[in-house]
């Protein structure tokens, strides 16, 4: 494997977070959230081991982005099969599963939602589905299609009955499809089995403010507003009709298993009031305090879902006292 010097690698992680931030400055509200890295290493490579939470009783709106690798261009052959080596539930998960049924749920000229129901799943809270005057019982995957040129892509998937999302940009130009990666977790996040989860009793979409709405188990929602979608990134705008105080508001989770197999590799962190970023491999990440920004990614191609996409979560805002959260305006 090659090795970067530490100032080249650093160079690099600026370029990515300068293409993830780019043109957004710090807000005057802007909340600093305890970021704790629960990861635990693992042999088997479809296991999420990376865990990443991240907490503050005060952040009413925060903005997540999946983004190309910083190496999309140059890679050749694109690895995204699954990776069953040391997996002890290998069988089960090869073993053959009856199609999915499959049924189209909302449908315009660029966009449309696509339900998928499994003969099981892990896990059943019993999430609504709700779209226009329209309830759907059972969904356990929805996703999010867009029109691209000769056909569609899959751009966004969400599983209602435990909350996980995962996101990519649109295909750079002239490439296939690349791989979905990381997962994320959006809401009071619990535990059930060992797994974090968001308990979700509904999920309704509007399709014309290309926004869908989380009503959460304990009575809280949120907005999740498809902010931008193009060949660079994915942008998902997050606002809680108020904040979610006694537990994590969002996770990260992904996968590593070595330096060359992995879904993320590295964390960089940026905190409050500090002058430059943090830098390490995610397994040996220490958390954050304050984070303002957090990326977690790649700067090498991995044997695994070598096209999926960085993850960056931050613009952590709060609301000010006596005003209306970003979700009820």
């Amino acid at each position: 494997m090659r090795c970067w010097s530490k100032s080249v690698w650093s160079t690099a992680v600026v370029l990515v977070l300068s293409l993830a931030f780019g043109e957004m400055g710090a807000a005057a509200d802007t909340v600093g959230v305890t970021v704790e890295n629960k990861s635990e290493p693992v042999l088997c490579a479809e296991k999420d081991n990376v865990t990443l939470t991240f907490a503050s009783p005060k952040v009413a709106a925060f903005r997540i982005e999946a983004i190309h690798p910083s190496y999309i261009s140059t890679i050749g052959v694109d690895s995204y099969e699954p990776d069953w080596t040391a997996c002890e539930f290998k069988q089960e998960a090869l073993a053959p599963a009856r199609p999915p049924e499959r049924t189209t749920l909302y449908e315009d000229i660029e966009l449309w939602i696509v339900a998928h129901r499994y003969q099981s799943f892990w896990r059943d809270a019993g999430t609504r589905v709700v779209i226009g005057d329209k309830v759907h019982e059972g969904v356990h995957l929805l996703q999010v299609w867009m029109i691209r040129p000769m056909g569609g892509e899959e751009v966004a998937v969400l599983y209602p009955q435990d909350g996980y999302w995962r996101l990519r940009p649109k295909a750079p130009h002239g490439r296939a499809p690349t791989a979905f990666g990381s997962s994320f977790l959006i809401g009071p996040v619990s535990e059930d089995k060992g797994r974090p989860v968001v308990d979700l009793a509904e999920i309704a979409f509007d399709g014309k403010a290309r926004a869908f709405t989380l009503t959460f188990k304990d009575g809280n929602t949120a907005r999740v507003a498809l902010d931008l979608v193009d060949e660079q990134r994915h942008r998902l705008k997050v606002a809680f009709a108020r904040p979610v105080e006694r537990a994590p508001f969002a996770a990260l989770r992904s996968m590593h298993v070595t330096r060359f197999n992995n879904d993320v590799a590295d964390v960089a962190a940026l905190e409050a009031g500090a002058s430059s970023w943090s830098e390490s491999p995610v397994m040996q990440f220490k958390g954050a305090a304050r984070a303002t920004e957090v990326w977690a990614g790649r700067l090498l191609p991995s044997r695994h879902n070598t096209s999926s996409p960085d993850m960056v979560l931050g613009n952590f805002a709060g609301s000010s006292a006596g005003q209306a959260s970003p979700a009820q305006k």
